[in-house]
């Protein structure tokens, strides 16, 4: 009997939610059902996903970035078939494979002069860890320093740079040596730089929980800290990079020169998991200093040829259909868009970012009549609002959004990069009937609870 796999997914299909709450997370699909997100997609293509039900939904949140070219780019969907047709000798291990020496260098051309070696992991997480290691090893130093609000992966090490206490709770002891310092805030930095302990500050140029940005006088002051201390400067492009912020890497916005990047989402166009720490040859080689050590550090499908040829494709294609200046584009007219929304509705307060990593931060109104219902909503749960602003952006418009972080009235955007006019008008229309709702009468509160109920009571009766 062969292998189908369309014929398996036709006779199980419907079985998604049940199978995980069986086998995998429950309290992810408690989550979905709750929110009203439980939908049984069939496919994606471009800037939207579509449902077994033929619906379609515009998808601003695009796996998390992952998909920066859209779901299923032809390019990329090829050179995987190719890969495949080829019956490549993948994972030799004792072999130096053409596929990663190819990517390594079109990566390292796409970064300024110092950084001149690549390790090839399977997540961004992955390549935060790598990055704890080697600036340990190659400074001779133990401390890391991240910023306050970060994220940079869930993994052990990661998380010893994670600011998030929701993420960290109950799985300590961390590592040791690892302190946030407050973002932007230079003088608490250089406090701790000049103990002359610290291996590396690990930072994102744009902190995904939240959009928090800092301006270039901090940015330079990092890098000039960094410098005069001797501690390496690492910039988490996990999510900016690879065209996010309307550059083809966000440090490239504040004109700076990291000892490390580390870069993963974006690279295999969403299909294959794979990341990268790119580096100096000084820290790699300080690493990896002679034959003994020549495996000291490795991960096993590093550099898998699927993935190496998923990220070529990726690389080839950001240039071919211009990409990283549609982001900008494409960006600059959503914030165009949304501007007025700002201006007509007090409980909107800003829209931040670069390119298409877009923060939407709501807050305490003005008015008596729309403070009391504030103050009940958070009352209730901090950051409530910004969730009656997801759900029926999905529910009625069918937009895939997300909440920034725990806590935040924040709504993060995190389109294909290939999203242009069209999707632009179309969020803002119906960010503009939420809000218009939110503002003119308790329908969106009684909307969202009435979805709370309704999946309460389809709980029950499974």
């Amino acid at each position: 009997m062969s292998f189908e796999l369309r014929q398996l997914m036709d006779a199980r299909q419907g079985e998604n939610f049940r199978l995980h709450a069986q086998f995998l997370n429950p309290q992810l699909a408690k989550v979905l059902r709750t929110i009203g997100m439980d939908r049984f997609y069939e496919r994606g293509e471009g800037c939207y996903l579509y449902d077994r039900d033929g619906e379609r939904y515009l998808d601003f949140l695009s796996g998390f970035g992952v998909f920066a070219l859209g779901r299923s780019h032809p390019v990329v969907k090829k050179a995987l078939a190719d890969a495949i047709d080829l019956d490549l000798p993948n994972l030799v291990q004792l072999d130096c494979a053409l596929l990663p020496a190819l990517l390594a260098e079109a990566l390292v051309g796409r970064v300024h002069g110092g950084l001149e070696r690549c390790f090839f992991s399977n997540s961004g997480a992955e390549a935060v860890e790598c990055a704890i290691k080697f600036s340990r090893y190659a400074t001779k130093r133990t401390r890391v320093l991240h910023a306050d609000h970060s994220f940079h992966g869930l993994t052990n090490g990661a998380l010893s740079l994670n600011g998030g206490a929701e993420f960290r709770r109950g799985f300590g002891p961390l590592l040791p040596g690892c302190d946030s310092v407050p973002f932007a805030d230079l003088d608490r930095l250089g406090a701790e730089l000049r103990r002359g302990d610290v291996a590396a500050f690990v930072v994102e140029l744009i902190q995904g929980k939240g959009v928090y940005m800092a301006d270039q006088a901090y940015w330079s002051g990092v890098q000039a800290l960094c410098r005069k201390h001797g501690t390496l400067f690492v910039a988490d492009e996990v999510q900016t990079g690879l065209g996010r912020t309307g550059m083809l890497w966000a440090h490239e916005h504040y004109g700076l020169e990291p000892d490390m990047v580390t870069v993963s989402k974006a690279l295999s166009g969403g299909y294959v998991p794979v990341g990268a720490t790119i580096c100096s040859s000084e820290v790699f080689d300080a690493v990896y200093s002679k034959m003994e050590r020549a495996v000291v550090h490795s991960t096993t499908f590093g550099r898998n040829q699927l993935a190496m040829a998923a990220g070529l494709a990726t690389l080839q294609t950001l240039d071919d259909e211009n990409i990283v200046e549609r982001a900008r584009a494409t960006g600059e007219a959503l914030s165009v868009a949304l501007a007025p929304l700002v201006e007509r509705y007090e409980l909107f307060k800003e829209v931040r970012g670069k390119g298409l990593m877009i923060g939407l931060e709501f807050g305490e109104p003005a008015s008596l009549r729309l403070k009391s219902r504030w103050k009940m909503l958070e009352a209730a749960r901090k950051g409530l609002f910004s969730q009656l602003v997801v759900a029926p952006l999905f529910q009625r418009h069918r937009i895939l959004t997300q909440v920034a972080a725990d806590n935040v009235n924040i709504v993060k955007l995190l389109p294909p990069l290939i999203a242009g006019q069209e999707e632009v008008d179309y969020f803002a229309g119906a960010l503009d009937d939420v809000l218009a709702d939110a503002h003119r009468n308790s329908s969106l509160m009684f909307e969202f609870g009435k979805t709370l109920a309704k999946s309460a009571l389809q709980r029950e009766r499974v």
